[in-house]
């Protein structure tokens, strides 16, 4: 069987987010059993139908890689107790139909979820929020183990770059996990 195609998906848009650089580990982690691939999806207009059909360039290049990926790997902040808006304006754009004859492009697509933040709760509240909308959407959720890292600045070095020490083998144990998850379902 070949490396499974994993899309990873940051909810914050800042290049050097805690959550960015969990994603940067995660496919250190991964790198030798999986293809992983940063989205970058700061070009993304704020969904309007206006502009639905035919979709923003942005949109579409999206949507290629999302329907190219095996698994999508959401790696999101908490902002207020919730997923960032950012991520939401994405999901709301890969939650519409295509076109008249193609559906949305995350049915059936199999989905990890991890987060770090400074605060106490390392994202839960927000993959929490974050489940219903996915599962909605009819991806395929793995609940167990889901990662949630709080007091962030416990694991970075004194340059700020992410160091995992004790969140390490829980990374290491989703990760195997999800690559799990998504060849039984190839």
């Amino acid at each position: 069987m070949g490396k499974v195609k994993i899309l990873a998906v940051v909810g914050s848009l800042r290049v050097a987010s805690y959550n960015r650089q969990l994603a940067v580990a995660a496919q250190e982690k991964v790198n030798h059993t999986a293809e992983f691939e940063l989205l970058d999806f700061a070009d993304v207009p704020l969904f309007n139908q206006d502009i639905e059909f035919p979709a923003p360039e942005s949109v579409r290049r999206v949507r290629e890689k999302v329907k190219a990926s095996d698994g999508i790997w959401f790696f999101t902040p908490e902002y207020n107790h919730f997923f960032p808006g950012v991520l939401k304006n994405l999901l709301d754009w890969l939650s519409r139909p295509v076109s008249d004859t193609e559906p949305q492009v995350l049915a059936g697509k199999p989905a990890a979820i991890s987060g770090i933040s400074p605060g106490m709760s390392g994202t839960g509240l927000a993959q929490d929020h974050l489940v219903p909308l996915i599962s909605f959407l009819n991806m395929k959720v793995m609940n167990v183990p889901r990662l949630t890292i709080p007091n962030a600045q416990q694991q970075v070095n004194q340059n700020g770059q992410l160091e995992l020490t004790a969140s390490a083998p829980y990374l290491e144990k989703q990760a195997r996990a999800f690559i799990d998850l998504i060849q039984k379902k190839k």
